[in-house]
């Protein structure tokens, strides 16, 4: 199996959820987001390759579940308080 690199151009072609600036962003920022230990980015001197595979393996990691927020109950209406406050 041969290994398929792109570059951040290619990538962004071939793949439109992401464009390139966004690839920049996540390789400029790689030490802190895990995408450096991942191996997805490849630097041949001054040419920045990404491993398909890899790259697609790390976004896979990136998934989160998010609990459901809790709805907060129902307020009064600043009218129906004034009301009330009246009646007193």
């Amino acid at each position: 199996m041969a290994i398929k690199y792109f570059t951040v151009n290619q990538y962004a072609d071939e793949n439109p959820a992401f464009s390139q600036g966004g690839l920049r962003h996540l390789i400029f920022n790689e030490n802190s987001n895990g995408l450096a230990e991942s191996g997805a980015v490849v630097r041949v001197g001054r040419k920045v390759l990404i491993d398909g595979d890899k790259f697609a393996d790390w976004i896979a990691s990136q998934h989160k579940t998010v609990e459901p927020k809790a709805k907060p109950k129902a307020r009064k209406s600043q009218k129906a308080v004034n009301n009330t406050a009246n009646r007193w």
